[in-house]
């Protein structure tokens, strides 16, 4: 006999001017989420918001006066008349901002950041761990996205130090020690590079004659040059005194 999960209601809310995914993209995946992490679960709330409400979110809750892209805040007590997992609060410009980064769409990265504050909500935190959430997060994305994951779920919770390498496949892998040493190498090189073909300066062009507005000015005709003085000598007087 098999056994039926109870309903799970999604509460969407928007406090941005930008407009966000709504259940018809990200329904399926919060569903496929509820299914495989927290199946006693009936209901949860995302809500979008601007920098400035993130801000203030942030400031209130973690002390830090600062945006961030996504925050959960889980609640075991009952919302309304069903049980409720938590809330997932996403900050659509910041989402924006990353998804130019990484080249791909906002649906897109919001997905990600639903993944992220989902696997929060279920008690995961990469700040305390040794990478287990993260690693789970880069797991659903590819399973339940069909896709690589994004930059985001390598760069948090690894180890100090390490570097992000993106292969020639497009993936991308966590490099640490001598292999991040090496790419911190090459980047710095290819940024020396490029500054110097910045700096790389022009033959300068030869200034023409200027031009006023309206006819333009006759150019001034060279001076001719002095004409040299020839003095004639006189001739000498004859003994005679004629002069011839």
């Amino acid at each position: 006999m098999t056994q039926t999960r109870p309903p799970f209601m999604i509460d969407w809310s928007s406090r941005s001017k930008m407009r966000g995914p709504g259940e018809q993209s990200l329904g399926k995946l919060l569903h496929d989420l509820r299914d495989r992490l927290a199946p006693d679960a009936q209901g949860i709330s995302l809500t979008y918001v601007d920098g400035r409400g993130m801000r203030k979110l942030n400031r209130e809750h973690r002390g830090k006066n600062m945006t961030t892209d996504v925050l959960s805040f889980p609640s075991s007590a009952e919302k309304g008349a069903f049980p409720h997992l938590g809330d997932i609060v996403i900050s659509l410009p910041t989402a924006e901002k990353m998804a130019k980064k990484f080249g791909v769409s906002r649906r897109r990265e919001v997905e990600t950041l639903v993944i992220h504050g989902f696997l929060h909500l279920c008690g995961q935190d990469h700040e305390q761990d040794r990478g287990e959430m993260m690693a789970l997060q880069a797991q659903l994305e590819r399973e339940l996205l069909d896709e690589e994951p994004l930059a985001m779920s390598l760069k948090r919770g690894r180890k100090p130090g390490s570097k992000v390498k993106k292969l020639k496949d497009g993936s991308r892998v966590v490099v640490t020690g001598r292999a991040a040493a090496a790419l911190v190498r090459r980047e710095r090189v290819k940024k020396d590079k490029k500054v110097k073909v910045k700096k790389v300066a022009k033959a300068p062009k030869e200034a023409g004659p200027k031009r006023g507005p309206g006819r333009p000015r006759k150019e001034a005709a060279a001076p001719a040059p002095a004409k040299r003085l020839v003095r004639r000598r006189r001739p000498a007087p004859s003994r005679s005194g004629v002069i011839s």
